[in-house]
């Protein structure tokens, strides 16, 4: 059983964080593909172009970079995209994922958002029960780059 670390934080990633990222994403989003017969879109991902543009996130610990969030203003829509979440399945099990999703809705806050929204692969039930349990609401579902995604939202109070 994985102990929790004394100490985290989560900060602005860098450039020398790219390989990193890029290895939790496909360590974390790998064994979707066969379950939905497609790669997972934040497996297509352009992290440098993401991390120059500000907008991943990682979480680090003693043991290194842990986990990551990418958070995409969308000032038009008036709401937070929360576009990606991803922690290292070795780091699985310590409540990175839960610490990564209050942080993002901090964040959308802080930043004046009053809502933040997601989509996932319908495959990804997972995924869905932990949003909804998490307070997010189906908004509707559709089909974006050959993949059926369910898309949701929260109000942030």
């Amino acid at each position: 059983m994985s102990t929790k670390p004394s100490s985290f934080r989560v900060r602005d990633a860098t450039p020398a964080d790219v390989t990193r990222v890029e290895s939790i994403v496909r360590e974390a989003y790998s064994p979707y593909i066969a379950r939905n017969g497609a790669t997972p879109g934040p497996m297509l991902d352009d992290y440098p172009a993401r991390v120059a543009q500000g907008v991943v996130h990682v979480l680090e610990s003693e043991y290194g970079i842990e986990g990551l969030v990418v958070l995409i203003p969308e000032p038009d829509d008036g709401c937070m995209l929360l576009d990606n979440i991803a922690v290292s399945p070795t780091a699985q099990g310590k409540g990175h994922g839960r610490t990564l999703l209050h942080w993002a809705e901090s964040a959308a806050r802080r930043a004046g958002f009053s809502r933040i929204r997601l989509y996932t692969q319908e495959v990804m039930t997972e995924n869905i029960a932990i949003y909804t349990r998490h307070g997010y609401m189906e908004t509707h579902r559709g089909t974006e780059m050959g993949l059926n995604r369910v898309f949701m939202q929260k109000p942030l109070e």
